[in-house]
């Protein structure tokens, strides 16, 4: 399959991987998508298999980049949908009504999975809170503030250990405000038996969250994030575009995306820098790539330490390749903002979101961001899930039938010219309206902080 007429290399659609459509020389650059993915380290003859044997990056440390904006029409909507979702107080809306038990520090991971054992609250053990400093105690602080924000969870038990540097005075000053009604607090040094009082606490939360009901919302309330992870030869051909296209359906509604994974975006960044809506989102662009690419540099690592080695088992051989591919997702919606962590989604539109491409930090900070749920693309499968519902989306129709208790859509249709961009959205406002994930039915929620600084 040759994706466009400038590519000189071919996809082979049972593997995933590339095969010369013409003699490539030396040095030549290899073209994918349209696109620079590398350059041949040796002569390649026509139909000669393109892999890391004879294909390397073309990457670099910072770049300097000019302002060309490009702007695509968006699709033509004729009418909004509606789903059934939780309105807050605040006029938030929920797609979930669950409990969660947010602890400040790891010390009181166990203690929050008991009063969950003995009550059906989710909790989400993490390590952090405690000992860390400067930029790292503050991340920890906003993804958690993400967390008892977020309108998914219809209450909020915030639980402390006492002694922590994230203790719950210190922490209250992070929230600023707070719903006495959905959100409660505990120490648990402060009390003699711990469980028993988070118990408690959890029942009346549980009692006032019970009062909530689904009403109609339109679908420019939602807020989704965009996730890849596992991905194969063929993530930027079929669940990459067709993610792609619902995004820019849901924009033009009214509605927010998020795209994360920056190191995945090296390689295919003057794509998104072409869509950016004026020159400051440009500017804050170009931070997000290039401060990203300085922390790989600060820590002595070269910029294009990837694709993982399951990508490469997938026919994915530079890091260019796999950007390209990645940032598909994001379709060719305007870029409307740019996010650090713990930032709020505010604008409608699709908006970049700093962080790694670690599975389960991207779909922690897409969470703490405010996203409702998580389109997962995959090609290789992977079982995880964060604290809200984790879309899994797979490439090929061999890894949805192997893993069909992990895979939630399978987009291997598009092989075969089949529009599903109407399938995959219709399922996502089943999802909105209570139809669980696979990661929601096997109880596989998870989160994990980003951590880049000196722990005590």
């Amino acid at each position: 399959m040759q994706i466009t007429p400038l590519d000189n290399v071919q996809v082979h659609i049972e593997n995933g991987h590339k095969y010369a459509l013409r003699d490539i020389a030396k040095g030549e650059n290899v073209i994918k998508y349209g696109q620079p993915i590398g350059h041949a380290t040796q002569d390649i003859a026509k139909g000669e298999h393109v892999h890391t044997h004879n294909l390397k990056t073309n990457l670099c440390g910072e770049l300097v980049y000019t302002y060309t904006p490009v702007t695509y029409p968006a699709p033509k909507v004729t009418e909004k949908p509606t789903f059934m979702g939780y309105v807050r107080k605040n006029g938030e809306v929920g797609i979930r009504n669950d409990v969660w038990i947010v602890n400040t520090v790891g010390c009181v991971n166990k203690a929050a999975q008991k009063i969950a054992e003995k009550t059906g609250a989710k909790y989400f053990p993490h390590p952090f809170g405690c000992s860390q400093l400067g930029d790292d105690q503050a991340v920890t602080q906003q993804i958690l503030k993400g967390m008892v924000e977020h309108p998914n969870a219809g209450g909020v038990l915030v639980l402390g250990l006492g002694c922590e540097n994230n203790n719950l005075e210190v922490f209250k000053k992070i929230l600023g405000t707070w719903d006495d009604d959905r959100v409660k607090f505990l120490n648990a040094q402060d009390v003699s038996d711990e469980i028993q009082e988070g118990v408690c606490l959890v029942r009346l939360l549980q009692e006032q969250a019970a009062k909530a009901q689904r009403v109609p919302v339109s679908v420019d309330k939602l807020c989704i994030g965009l996730k890849c992870g596992g991905s194969d030869g063929l993530s930027g051909i079929t669940a990459n575009p067709l993610v792609g296209r619902v995004c820019d359906q849901v924009t033009a509604m009214g509605g927010r995306c998020v795209l994360t994974e920056v190191p995945e975006m090296f390689g295919a960044e003057h794509l998104l820098m072409q869509r950016c809506e004026n020159e400051e989102v440009f500017q804050k662009t170009v931070r997000l790539i290039n401060d990203f690419k300085a922390y790989y540099t600060r820590h002595n690592q070269v910029i294009y330490e990837n694709p993982s080695p399951g990508n490469k088992a997938g026919g994915i051989t530079t890091l260019e390749e796999k950007s390209l591919g990645c940032i598909q997702k994001g379709g060719l919606s305007t870029v409307v903002d740019v996010l650090s962590y713990g930032d709020r989604v505010t604008k409608p539109g699709l908006s970049l979101l700093n962080g790694p491409g670690n599975d389960i930090v991207a779909v922690t900070n897409l969470m703490a961001a405010g996203c409702h749920l998580v389109l997962f693309t995959t090609g290789r499968g992977t079982p995880l899930g964060g604290a809200v519902p984790t879309v899994k989306i797979a490439t090929n129709h061999l890894l949805a039938e192997k893993k069909a208790n992990w895979i939630d859509f399978d987009a291997s249709g598009v092989l075969e010219g089949k529009d599903l961009t109407g399938d995959l959205l219709a399922y996502i406002l089943q999802v909105a309206e209570g139809r669980k994930t696979c990661n929601e039915e096997n109880g596989f929620e998870e989160i994990s902080i980003f951590k880049d600084g000196v722990t005590l």
